[in-house]
């Protein structure tokens, strides 16, 4: 994403977070700005005091002038510390539903939100550009407040001097116009910073999945050398965008402290020509002092309004993704028979496949090349829609049903899905529809799995299942894809990483378990092709030969190969 169009994309964001929280906003903002007007009186009162009771010797004028101030002080005080109170709670309710907001799009069953992005770019995007945009509506109302003590400022000094007034009043635009021309390249750099940033999470999230994987082939140095790569270009554009941030600042204090300058100088001249008094004099410097603080806040805002602005336009990236497949709105059939069929279906590497699979068929799916097998699930499972063709089940497209229903009536299994954090029975019983999990532990051989750990299925599995070796993870699995007893179960793979004899236990289990339910086995072992009523051959992409496993193993040399070597 371009984070030169992060204005049309995040403005919608922005928009949404404040009219979510404007109530609180509004009151915040009253109370911030009740502070700051309150801040611009001070001195005003101070010269009022000088001119009213000092220079007169009044007690009783110093006195009520005294109990004035201790108003305004009690005053500052309260609304400050509400408004604050008010600002943060916006802040952190605008962030939170935009974490909802992205999770429930990460989650949307259309998919589409995860296309071109690692995991751990999704999970930068939901915590830190979430926050960003919070800082943003938590900093509107100190923005308006800012507004406001400048406002307060100038008509006091032209009650003081029409020249010190108009000073303010048309000085203060042309300043503001040039805070926000120096911000922009802090918002291109702090959108580049995110990315960076998201990026090396992403990839730090794979390699230490992976890391096991890595160890074991010896490319641990290929890896850290990728993951140094990357970490050295998110550093350079965090420091890139820190520059930009310090030299915003150093910009906007240099600007505002001219100005302010400028103000006491011509307060100065008018009052050593007797244009006024020496309390509206001290007035007029102290509100030259004053006006630091409004436009420190406002410079302030201007930079959190930058980093929000590119942080608001990857949000919206993410939130605006188009779907990967359409969502039908039917019902599969009560009770789904199982009938699934593919009528040229081209996706990939798959070119016009046709496939006709019974309901209550057990079918095997054998491909030399992994894209296709991988290509073929994506379509089953709905994750993507061919190129052309279309699938049914029980005589109904797939783009016309309900992915989420249609999901749970065909059930994809992957060889290398995760487990969760919890217990190895709570990762079993996760889509369970059945009270007792026990014949799914028995059938993927799971319960081997538990005899061997110390509480059973009791047991804590760590996140992702990394305390499990890869043959237990892939029973543990099965078993739950078991355990949810779809209509229709495409298995891929399920028995890599087990031993020959654990997977004949597996392969006559798992035929017995779903006896009578549809379960296609994309898979080249030999033992479950054994048990199926048929295999179904995918060479180049399209059907190449079908038949039972024991004809073609005998007749088909490359179905030999592909199997049985």
């Amino acid at each position: 994403m371009s984070t030169g169009n992060s204005g049309s994309n995040g403005s919608g964001v922005l928009g949404g977070a404040v009219a979510g929280e404007r109530g609180r906003l509004t009151g915040a903002a009253v109370l911030a700005s009740a502070h700051q007007g309150g801040e611009a009186l001070i001195p005003v009162i101070v010269g009022i005091v000088i001119d009213q009771a000092v220079s007169t010797g009044s007690v009783s004028a110093l006195l009520r002038w005294i109990a004035v101030l201790a108003v305004v002080f009690a005053v500052l005080s309260f609304s400050y510390r509400f408004a604050a109170r008010a600002s943060e709670k916006a802040s952190q309710q605008a962030a939170h539903r935009l974490r909802l907001a992205l999770s429930a799009r990460v989650l949307d069953p259309r998919g589409g939100a995860e296309s071109g992005r690692l995991p751990g770019a999704l999970v930068n995007i939901t915590t830190g550009d979430t926050r960003r945009v919070g800082a943003v509506i938590g900093m509107l109302p100190f923005a308006i407040a800012g507004f406001v003590g400048l406002l307060v400022s100038a008509i006091a000094l032209l009650r003081i001097s029409i020249p010190l007034g108009l000073l303010v009043l048309l000085g203060t635009p042309p300043l503001l116009w040039l805070t926000h021309l120096v911000g922009r390249p802090l918002e291109r750099r702090s959108g580049l910073e995110q990315e960076r940033a998201a990026h090396a999470s992403g990839i730090a999230a794979d390699l230490v999945t992976g890391l096991r994987v890595l160890k074991g082939i010896g490319a641990e140095r290929a890896a850290v050398t990728r993951y140094k790569r990357t970490s050295r270009d998110s550093l350079a554009a965090t420091l890139s965008a820190a520059r930009a941030h310090a030299g915003h600042d150093g910009v906007i204090l240099a600007l505002t402290g001219i100005f302010i300058a400028v103000v006491a100088l011509v307060g100065a001249n008018l009052a050593a020509n007797d244009a006024i008094t020496v309390g509206q004099l001290v007035a007029a410097v102290g509100l030259a002092q004053f006006l630091l603080g409004p436009f420190q806040i406002l410079a302030w805002a201007n930079g959190q309004f930058a980093q929000g602005r590119a942080s608001a336009a990857r949000v919206s990236s993410v939130l605006t993704a188009p779907p990967a497949v359409t969502g039908g709105a039917r019902q599969p059939s009560t009770p789904v028979a199982g009938e699934v069929k593919l009528r040229g279906v081209s996706h990939g590497s798959l070119r016009a496949v046709d496939i006709d699979i019974r309901a209550g068929e057990l079918v095997g799916i054998v491909t030399t090349d992994p894209a296709c097998a991988t290509e073929l699930l994506e379509c089953l499972g709905r994750e993507a829609d061919p190129a052309s063709g279309a699938l049914e089940l029980d005589g109904t497209g797939f783009t016309a049903l309900d992915p989420t229903l249609l999901r749970g009536s065909v059930l994809v299994a992957a060889h290398d899905a995760d487990l969760f954090e919890g217990s190895l029975l709570d990762n079993v019983v996760a889509a369970s529809t059945v009270k007792s999990p026990e014949k799914a532990l028995v059938a993927a051989a799971a319960d081997e799995v538990a005899a061997t750990l110390p509480a059973g299925v009791h047991t804590a599995v760590a996140e992702r299942g990394r305390s499990l070796s890869g043959g237990q993870r892939q029973r543990v699995a099965l078993a739950r894809a078991l355990a949810a007893d779809p209509p229709v179960l495409v298995v891929h793979d399920p028995t890599t990483a087990v031993d020959a004899v654990t997977e004949a236990r597996i392969a006559a289990e798992l035929k017995e378990i779903r006896a009578g339910r549809t379960t296609v086995l994309v898979t080249t072992s030999p033992a479950l092709l054994a048990i199926t009523d048929r295999v179904v051959v995918l060479g180049d992409g399209t059907v190449r030969a079908e038949g039972a496993h024991a004809d073609l193993a005998a007749s088909d040399p490359g179905y030999r190969t592909a199997v049985l070597s």
